[in-house]
């Protein structure tokens, strides 16, 4: 391990830290919860993608025009899409870790979620920070301009993409928790985070401002 990664994280929880917020997303109602979420910004995001078409007449010419064969192929690109983008997903907030600790990284599923941790050390908010923000940042960056060429280019192709882009959005809920947690609940706090991969431990210290 490279010596400076050392400064983004310990290996064991130091004096003065207690715990400050607990989620697990395999808890049934938090996945629940996180998931419910997900379907409303999907449903949100296709709702804008086909007013987008409708509005300039497109939905009903180009839409309604499409052959058979190309809607049977146009369905297994967004079933590899859909399946290609959770991993991706998850190894980019591998990524992140590894970039940033060079520890061990714990992959996995569930019902509830797909998850990537570092379960045996505490980072430090700034290094929490990035390994959960990076996919929601890396592929809202990707989705925003490829669906804008997209949308001129082809509406079917428009539509799909769009889908998998709710899907990102609405996937990366239980991520935006944690950077409310990070970022605003704890404001101001120094803190460490343990990430198991659907377990996030977060622990303040006692007396920071």
């Amino acid at each position: 391990m490279i010596p400076e990664k050392k400064k983004n994280f310990e290996r064991e929880l130091p004096e003065g830290y207690r715990q400050g917020a607990y989620v697990n997303a395999k808890d049934a109602k938090l996945g629940i919860i996180f998931n419910l979420i997900a379907l409303a910004v999907c449903i949100a995001v296709m709702g804008v993608a086909l007013l987008s078409l409708a509005l300039t007449g497109r939905l009903s010419i180009d839409i309604i025009s499409i052959g058979a064969s190309e809607i049977f192929v146009a369905y297994f690109v967004f079933i590899l899409l859909m399946l290609g983008y959770i991993v991706l997903h998850e190894i980019v907030h591998g990524i992140a870790y590894k970039v940033l600790t060079g520890e061990k990284l714990t992959f996995g599923i569930s019902w509830s979620c797909a998850f990537c941790g570092v379960p045996h050390i505490f980072t430090y908010k700034k290094t929490a920070v990035i390994s959960t923000a990076s996919p929601l940042t890396l592929f809202t960056l990707i989705f925003i301009p490829l669906l804008a060429v997209l949308y001129f280019v082809s509406p079917l192709y428009y539509l799909i993409f769009s889908f998998v882009f709710g899907l990102h959005l609405g996937g990366c809920s239980g991520d935006i928790y944690i950077l409310y947690l990070l970022l605003a609940r704890f404001k101001g706090k120094k803190l460490l985070m343990r990430d198991t991969g659907p377990e996030q431990f977060i622990f303040i210290l006692d007396g920071s401002v």
